[in-house]
């Protein structure tokens, strides 16, 4: 049976945008030069970030955050503080203890997420929510969707962009820009208004913290310094509140709550609703009956938290946000008073306590015009515009979050792109050989802002041969880093003599190999066509119960074998999709002559 809510297979020239969350998701697209949010099946503006991968099915949003609590183990939520990150990282260690779904240690060091047995890459489980996404765009639109801009905190690395554009791939998706999400969000609010000079756009989202400084002047948009914390957000705010409920239980009853998963998974649940009950109310109530079991006797944990006793608990990770905006300042050359608009971005901004802070930081009352869910998308949509050409007068210019430079003899890390440097970017540097006569050198690529080598993240590596042998510091050893716009690198060296050049695509040691890429590409499809295969089987069984409830008159004149046949789908029995659908078709021809 033909299908009338068919997409069309001709690709939509629509670059969408996508602000992939570490809490929920968003996607946008410009209509008439406007950004617009593309609300998913269910409704909703934005999507919850929260997979749960079930025995025959995966369900992605808030049919998955409902299966937190029933499946601990099988839904994965917050990925994005994993994605292209190392298992030993001490702050990744650290956060996965708490974590009620398993993780472990891919062959290349990453950490992965295990469910019943089986390993995902974090980037296979934002490619989840990416495929959800794309989903509803393409409704939206009626057109395929290929091409996309996404969006990733200003102080993701190198390791942590790539793997995000991997997301994309596996989703089916050509991520053609990544670009940062305060910048993102200053689109958002910059590009209909005549303002000008500096803002600031402060980004507290549910796992990430960026500051960014912005010169804002006749459509140009120029990134002047961006700082920020890739482990510090409401993630954190509803631990340190998950942490107090615990040890206040604890000392009223003895019992500590910390071992059990499913209670820890409830009270979870409970600091993210007092987390939003306190942005607009003075006091919250936590009710959680039966919450353990101690000799047969049920326990139930009830007490109120006033917004007070929050911003006591939750005051040294709001704090934390107040060193890298002063940093990002002084980059920028800039003190708060040349601060004329300051942007609230991310849900967690919502919170009156980060508004005082932020109040104390710059010194004028930050702007709540625009929504902090949505901002980010839409950025990135209007990104998207201006690419496919719908959106004129407007250029961005970014900058590179982190140092990038060569390791020098002693180990020292010698930077030749600097941090908030504008990007595209080029630059070449001359350096020389250590010893007599040496015909070879490894040139070995870091990122970070470390005086040693060692102590940054380590890229990869050029060895540069046949160096003509010459007294040492003779030979000229030309080294040229670029970026381009995604903030990806190649790196390039020579010497002035053979002028035969060496050139390292910085593929970052945290990632997917194309092999695993493929294979979850390949995952992807199939569980894209099971959905539609659900999709297709829900509809017809809808279908069939509207046309037994005809009348009488109307369905004698169908065959009873066929009405026979879709009765049984009536009452929930198994059927063969295709069968049933051309015997719905001519069921309906039947009754209608």
């Amino acid at each position: 049976m033909p299908n009338a809510n068919a997409l069309s297979k001709k690709p939509s020239s629509n670059i969408i945008g996508i602000d992939l969350g570490t809490t929920n998701s968003c996607v946008s697209v410009v209509k008439n030069g406007e950004p617009v949010i593309i609300e998913n099946q269910e409704g909703e503006r934005t999507t919850p970030s929260v997979v749960s991968i079930l025995k025959d099915e995966v369900l992605v949003g808030s049919q998955s955050k409902s299966k937190i609590l029933t499946h601990p183990k099988n839904t994965v939520f917050a990925s994005k503080r994993l994605i292209g990150r190392k298992l030993e990282d001490p702050e990744v260690k650290k956060y996965v203890k708490g974590l009620p779904f398993d993780t472990t240690s891919h062959c290349n060091g990453d950490v992965w997420i295990k469910v019943d047995g089986k390993k995902y890459s974090p980037a296979q489980i934002g490619a989840f929510i990416l495929s959800k996404l794309k989903r509803s765009a393409e409704s939206f639109l009626n057109h395929s969707v290929v091409k996309s801009v996404i969006t990733v905190p200003a102080y993701f690395n190198d390791s942590q962009r790539q793997a995000t554009k991997d997301a994309g791939r596996i989703a089916g998706l050509d991520v053609v820009r990544v670009i940062n999400e305060p910048t993102a969000a200053a689109l958002a609010y910059g590009l209909d208004k005549s303002a000008r000079g500096n803002i600031a756009v402060y980004d507290l989202g549910g796992g990430t913290f960026d500051i960014s400084i912005l010169e804002l002047s006749d459509g140009v948009f120029h990134v002047k310094a961006t700082n920020g914390d890739t482990f510090l957000g409401g993630e954190d705010l509803d631990n340190e509140v998950v942490s107090f409920i615990v040890k206040d239980f604890m000392e009223k009853e003895g019992i500590d709550l910390g071992r059990d998963v499913n209670a820890l998974a409830r009270i979870k649940e409970c600091a993210e609703k007092v987390k939003k009950d306190l942005s607009s109310s003075v006091v919250s109530r936590i009710d959680i009956p039966y919450i353990c079991n101690v000799g047969g006797e049920a326990k139930h944990l009830s007490r109120e938290i006033t917004r007070s006793e929050f911003e006591k608990i939750v005051e040294k990770i709001v704090n934390r946000t107040i060193e890298p905006c002063k940093k990002a300042l002084a980059d920028a050359g800039l003190d708060s008073a040349d601060i004329k608009h300051v942007i609230l971005v991310g849900g967690m901004t919502r919170m009156p306590y980060v508004r005082k802070v932020v109040k104390e930081i710059f010194g004028i009352e930050p702007s709540t015009e625009i929504n902090p869910d949505e901002a980010v998308a839409k950025g990135a949509a209007l990104q998207g515009g201006v690419l496919a050409g719908e959106v004129d007068n407007v250029l961005l210019l970014d900058v590179a979050p982190l140092s990038l430079g060569i390791e020098l003899l002693g180990g020292v890390f010698s930077k030749i792109m600097r941090r908030n440097t504008t990007i595209p970017f080029k630059e070449t540097q001359i350096f020389s050989t250590s010893e007599d006569n040496q015909t070879d050198v490894d040139i070995k690529v870091y990122q970070g802002e470390r005086a040693m080598a060692a102590d940054n993240k380590y890229l990869g590596q050029i060895k540069l041969k046949n160096i003509p042998p010459l007294p040492r510091g003779v030979p000229k050893i030309e080294v040229t880093f670029e970026s381009d716009a995604n903030g990806m690198y190649r790196v390039t060296a020579q010497d002035s003599v053979t002028r035969t050049p060496q050139s390292l695509e910085i593929i970052p040691s945290s990632g997917l190999t194309e092999k695993e890429i493929d294979r979850m590409v390949r995952e992807g499809e199939e569980l894209k066509n099971l959905d539609e295969m659900k999709r297709r089987k829900a509809e017809v069984t809808i279908s069939v119960g509207e046309l037994l409830r005809r009348g009488y008159n109307e369905l004698r004149k169908a065959p009873e074998d066929s009405l026979s046949k879709l009765r049984k789908v009536a009452r929930g029995e198994d059927f063969d999709l295709e069968e049933t659908e051309q015997i719905l078709l001519d069921v309906k021809k039947a009754i209608s002559k």
